[in-house]
């Protein structure tokens, strides 16, 4: 987070530089038209004598507010374009970091918290940074500049005047702790009801379904009740801080009436500088009303700043080449030994002393009960989370030595969540990838069945698919996910699951094609159907993380094990779907 705070700043020096110069010509230029003013007043006790002096004070005083203006004009513009560069900056950033990050750092963040990253943390940073630019900066000036005017007019009246404004500076000191920790617990629920919204959204189908909208409305309602009353006490105190303000400059303005008027009747100070004092006063009294907000912005930047510190120091993958030649040689065999595998912050071992072997060109047809680790094998063979060293090889290579883009782009891995994109099917097919044609598109679809569908619709492969293909069926969905295997050309393809909405017609045709797509390539179906992986050369079962058996469909039929038990179990619910 640091190092991309000091790019931000270190790109935008000339331009901050150069806020701070307009803001400090503007404050100073503020300061003109209540002394012309008070000179102004003072010339009017001879009107005649001094008409001219009068008549050229007022054009110097319209001069000073045009160039007044005009300097304001610039620094705001500056600041806009600053605080929204840092705006960008960290959005890209941030999105750049959680794609690097390792899977098992990230996968217990819920999306809520993640949307609240990026919407809610980089928001405060940037109303901090333009707070301190706009408001800071110019207090800083205000005291510097418009105490040395006051000065000029009397010691004094400048010393008593400022006591009120000191110790309304020390009372927004000692509130600024509970301010702090109000919109801690605030930051809280908005997380909460974030997190929420998301699970909703995203379940809607499911609450429809089950008629839970009035279950889900009334947890909405309480955790939005919760945060409005959270919001409304940093309201609270935040508002007792614009009463203390305004109680401040209540006592300044008694001083100026009571002391300036006195030192005004004893020819001190001239009515012309008893006008111009009490200017100078106003030009107070907006920093002051400024210094709440900074500070309350100040907090919420500070805890903003940590928990954006905190996704940014997580740990990511290292994507650095560790093998100059690892480009050629993905491709082959693949030898697992003695694997065994358990989450992180998760004592139960998932896999336990996995050893296979899949030659280049076999295919191997994975099956298995719930939970028995079928795609955390995957998971691992894709360097999805941390393994030692010697346990997984390619070609003879152990994957860690592998460069892990070049690992991830040597395998196509159809995964069972038919993840779509809200884009095109184009987009969704390619993955965004710019070095595919539409003509290889286009026969990636009929390879996985799904073109005729495509021509069917307005726009062919430019058709824009709702969020998460919510416009396609579940076979459409699986079918274009498919498509991505036919288009890559990888040497190791990896299906997980990936038939399982298909009707029994298009699951055989599909799977025809991909038998002349693995030729010489090295294949692995995962599924829970035996008509999925029966034709593999090689089918291993897993049971509570173990390989308990292994062998060709023939032979584990033989074996009248749990193979033959999944197999009994399938042939009888096929039987029974006929004869209804």
């Amino acid at each position: 987070m640091k190092k991309v705070l000091k790019y931000i700043f270190k790109k935008q020096f000339l331009i901050i530089f150069s806020i701070l110069i307009f803001i400090a010509l503007n404050v100073y230029l503020l300061t003109f038209p209540s002394k012309i003013l008070g000179q102004i007043i003072d010339y009017l006790y001879d009107i005649e004598k001094n008409k001219i002096l009068i008549i050229n004070s007022i054009k110097f005083l319209i001069i000073i507010s045009i160039f007044a203006m005009i300097t304001r004009v610039i620094w705001k513009r500056l600041i806009a374009i600053t605080t929204r560069f840092l705006e960008k900056t960290l959005r890209d950033k941030l999105f750049e970091n959680f794609l690097k990050i390792k899977l098992s750092s990230i996968q217990n963040i819920k999306n809520g918290e993640i949307m609240s990253y990026f919407v809610k943390d980089i928001g405060e940073l940037r109303g901090f940074l333009y707070r301190i630019l706009s408001q800071g900066s110019r207090i800083i000036f205000v005291f510097i500049i418009a105490t040395s005017t006051m000065k000029s007019v009397n010691t004094s009246l400048t010393v008593f005047t400022l006591i009120p404004i000191l110790i309304t500076t020390f009372i927004v000191i000692i509130l600024k702790q509970y301010i702090e920790k109000s919109f801690k617990k605030s930051q809280k629920y908005f997380t909460a009801l974030s997190e929420y919204v998301q699970e909703s959204t995203d379940a809607i189908r499911t609450t429809k379904a089950y008629s839970g909208e009035l279950n889900q409305l009334k947890k909405f309602i309480k955790k939005n009740n919760l945060l409005k009353r959270s919001n409304m006490v940093v309201d609270m105190y935040s508002t007792i801080l614009s009463i203390s303000v305004a109680i401040c400059f209540g006592f300044c303005y008694g001083i100026i009436i009571i002391y300036g008027s006195r030192l005004v009747l004893n020819n001190i100070i001239t009515v012309g500088d008893f006008v111009a004092f009490t200017g100078y006063i106003d030009l107070f009294y907006s920093p002051v009303m400024w210094l709440p907000g900074i500070i309350t912005k100040f907090k919420r930047a500070q805890i903003s700043y940590g928990r954006l510190d905190k996704v940014f120091n997580l740990e990511k993958e290292n994507f650095m080449l560790e093998n100059e030649n690892s480009k050629n040689l993905i491709h082959g065999d693949i030898r697992i030994e003695n694997l065994s595998f358990n989450y992180p912050e998760n004592i139960d071992q998932v896999l336990n002393n996995i050893s296979l072997e899949i030659k280049e060109g076999e295919t191997l047809g994975i099956i298995g009960t719930i939970g028995s680790g079928k795609t955390t094998l995957m998971n691992l063979l894709l360097r999805l989370y941390h393994i030692p060293d010697g346990k997984i090889f390619i070609n003879n290579i152990d994957i860690n030595k592998i460069n892990l883009e070049t690992l991830r782009n040597s395998i196509s891995y159809i995964t069972q969540d038919n993840f779509l994109f809200s884009s095109t099917i184009k987009d969704n097919i390619s993955l965004f990838k710019e070095n595919f044609n539409d003509y290889e598109i286009e026969e990636s679809t009929k390879q996985s069945m799904i073109s005729d569908d495509i021509n069917s619709m307005k726009n062919g492969i430019y058709t824009i698919i709702g969020e998460r293909g919510i416009d396609l069926s579940g076979g459409q969905k699986q079918r274009v996910v498919i498509s991505r295997a036919f288009l890559n050309k990888s040497n190791i393809l990896i299906f997980d699951d990936t038939f399982s909405a298909l009707d029994n017609k298009t699951e055989k045709s599909v799977l025809q094609n991909i038998k002349k797509l693995v030729k010489n390539k090295t294949c692995i179906i995962i599924s829970n159907r035996i008509s999925d992986v029966k034709d593999s050369d090689k089918i291993i079962v897993l049971d509570a993380g173990s390989i308990v058996e292994h062998g060709t469909h023939q032979e584990l039929l033989k074996n009248k094990g749990l193979y033959f038990k999944f197999y009994k179990q399938q042939s009888s619910m096929q039987e029974d779907s006929i004869l209804n």
